[in-house]
């Protein structure tokens, strides 16, 4: 096992690495390449990801506490069982990953690419998603209690039982979408009444 602590790297080439059942700790990582890296069961604590790129890397069963992925590219990686807890993902693309497992803590979402992830029956309240790409996804029976879902694409996904109570659905097409037995608050239910051309008073 190792372990990395208040190190920064820059541009540093990580491909094909052996970084499995290791611990970073607040460590700084920008525009670094961790493509088809094995890091499995690894943990970070505190620690910052800057336009790097996981593409093809093995990050099942890693755990990540406090930790910033910005502007990152996991094309195609394994995340199988990974947990994000209360962490910084603005902007990054997970096209193709392998997400099965996941979980979701707290933490800001905000511009990712999520497309068709199974997210169902998922913990996920006040997580902030403004502007995220969740297109295709599962969200059935999921919490979104208090969530932001601030301009989401949510077109083509599956709600069924999903509880939208305080979440945030400013620029949301709610007309659009299938809302069969998901619950929302009264605001929602008069949004969603406008938006279909209802006058709603007292």
């Amino acid at each position: 096992m190792y372990q990395y602590l208040n190190e920064t790297f820059q541009k540093h080439n990580f491909d094909q690495a052996s970084l499995q059942d290791g611990e970073l700790n607040n460590c700084t990582f920008e525009q670094c390449s961790f493509k088809g890296s094995s890091m499995e069961e690894m943990n970070s604590i505190g620690c910052r990801f800057i336009d790097c790129d996981f593409t093809g890397a093995m990050l099942n069963a890693s755990h990540h506490k406090g930790s910033a992925f910005t502007n990152c590219k996991f094309t195609g990686a394994n995340l199988f069982v990974s947990k994000f807890e209360d962490c910084k993902m603005v902007g990054s693309d997970f096209s193709n990953a392998y997400l099965d497992g996941i979980t979701l803590i707290g933490g800001d979402w905000s511009y990712t690419n999520l497309r068709h992830t199974n997210l169902s029956k998922q913990d996920l309240r006040g997580i902030r998603f403004t502007e995220a790409d969740l297109m295709g996804c599962n969200l059935q029976k999921s919490d979104l209690r208090g969530a932001d879902l601030s301009r989401v694409q949510l077109s083509q996904c599956k709600l069924k039982g999903a509880d939208l109570r305080d979440a945030i659905v400013e620029g949301i097409d709610l007309k659009s979408l299938d809302l069969q037995g998901v619950l929302m608050d009264i605001d929602q239910a008069v949004l969603l009444a406008r938006s279909f051309g209802a006058k709603v008073g007292n």
